[in-house]
């Protein structure tokens, strides 16, 4: 990101990450950079500067989503606004890019600090966050419930994390015991929340916030032993935007901006986002599904077996044509509003099996032409249904990290896949041959192998049926 002079004669170079450290005053005064809300109402377009992560913005089946980017973009359709978001590498970026007239409001949590309050504006819903301990409700010993009962204890943490540094801190305090274990390598923080969840360490720390989310994909993890105080944070935006302060603050605080927050927490903190249990039906008289001629009819359109899509098809909604995911994808294969919009198919024809079968077939159909470089039948169909799963544009993006880092970008285990799951660190999300940003990989991987294995079930299957 380019620097810029109208933000250094603002700031000094040092920024920490939690604000920065400003000079007390500039030699010489400086021209009000950026719009009010007056003015933005005028040009009718709001921009937000913010960060990627699984909190805050991410693409998903490359529609935007992420819980700070659904209440900016609720306050922006409030007041009739379009939005434009803009996304830094970093807190002090964001920031620099606020001052400097780049971005209006920064949408995502920014600690409270003096200062911080000396050129910006908090504004918006307040929240209190810190580090918690993550253990597993599933072991047989007690949960801890206090920071002593940590002493004598095994936790993991990635080495030079801010959970690490504050680890480290707490055991100096409780005057040693802490066994704390330096994780490094591409390690992430989720993975070790993973890794608690499955039984194969017994404690880590994390973000709260990051442990709620982890909650709704790992239904075992208690994070309610924080370790460190609470912080307060909230958007903020330029000393000379007053009014879209009020503006922000008046929405949060209303029967619209109440309902949206406490809908979107659900969606993001609350709702299940763990697969259901996806064993394979049994094929009773022929069939697997009522759907099977539906099958039957569009694989050939893809060269594709019919019992591939109909795992697929089960993947996405355990052949239920009413299903709607917490993302939004609806239907026998999960079509996203977004992709309906693209094919042109009004939201209620999604509920027509047929139109929907139609409409996953043809993004298949298009990834798979996208993916035209990879000539392995059997490699193209695992690269196509991580497409159909995460969006073609971070599956091109772990294409070129494996390249990048010298493995082979048309072989999907342990080449394309694992940097697939990189890209939930900033390391690799903000490398300069990524353009989609952060992505929680772990579920895409899951996904290929759970339908590719459903799939050699279902063959195994058929030919039973049909060879008794």
């Amino acid at each position: 990101m380019k620097t810029h002079k109208s933000f250094y004669l603002l700031c000094a170079l040092c920024l920490t990450l939690l604000g920065g450290c400003f000079p007390k005053s500039t030699s010489r005064p400086q021209e009000p950079v950026g719009e009010d809300f007056p003015q933005l109402m005028d040009k009718g377009l709001l921009t937000a500067a913010t960060l990627y992560s699984s909190t805050s913005y991410f693409l998903y089946r490359m529609e935007p989503m992420g819980y700070e980017y659904e209440l900016i973009r609720n306050f922006a359709e409030a007041h009739g606004l379009k939005l434009e978001i803009k996304v830094a590498e970093s807190q002090p970026h964001l920031l620099e890019m606020l001052l400097a007239g780049e971005a209006d409001v920064v949408a995502y949590p920014m600690v409270f600090s003096q200062d911080l309050k000396r050129h910006t504006l908090y504004c918006g819903r307040e929240t209190l966050s810190s580090q918690a301990l993550v253990q597993s409700t599933g072991r047989k010993t007690p949960l801890l419930k206090d920071v002593t009962d940590m002493i004598g204890k095994d936790v993991y943490v990635r080495s030079g994390t801010p959970y690490h540094h504050r680890l480290r801190n707490l055991n100096i305090e409780l005057g040693g015991g802490i066994r704390i274990h330096e994780m490094s390598g591409n390690i992430t923080s989720e993975d070790l929340i993973e890794m608690v969840s499955t039984g194969q360490i017994p404690y880590t720390v994390a973000d709260d916030k990051i442990a709620r989310l982890n909650k709704t994909y790992f239904g075992n993890i208690d994070a309610r032993l924080k370790i460190s105080f609470q912080q307060r944070s909230s958007w903020i935006v330029r000393k000379n935007a007053p009014l879209l302060a009020e503006a922000i603050n008046q929405w949060a605080s209303d029967n619209v901006g109440t309902h949206s927050y406490r809908a979107t927490a659900k969606r993001y903190f609350e709702l299940s986002k763990r697969a259901q249990e996806l064993s394979a039906p049994q094929i009773k008289q022929g069939h697997i599904s009522p759907y099977d001629s539906l099958f039957r009819k569009y694989a050939g359109k893809l060269g594709w077996d019919w019992l591939l899509l109909a795992s697929l098809s089960y993947q996405e909604s355990h052949f239920r044509n009413t299903e709607i995911s917490w993302s939004g994808a609806q239907g026998l294969m999960g079509i996203m509003p977004g992709t309906a919009a693209t094919l042109r198919i009004p939201l209620r024809d999604l509920l027509n099996p047929e139109v929907n079968i139609r409409a996953g077939v043809e993004v298949l159909k298009r990834f798979g032409k996208g993916l035209g470089e990879i000539t392995d039948s059997a490699e193209l169909i695992k690269f196509t249904l991580a497409s159909y799963n995460a969006g073609i544009g971070h599956i091109y993006d772990a294409q070129r990290l494996a390249e990048k880092y010298g493995k082979n970008p048309s072989v999907w285990e342990d080449h394309v896949a694992e940097y697939l799951l990189l890209k939930q660190e900033p390391e690799f999300y903000n490398d300069s041959v990524c353009r989609f940003g952060y992505f929680r990989g772990r579920g895409t991987c899951e996904y290929v192998r759970e339908i590719i294995g459903r799939y050699d079930y279902y063959q195994q299957q058929w030919a039973t049926v049909r060879n008794p």
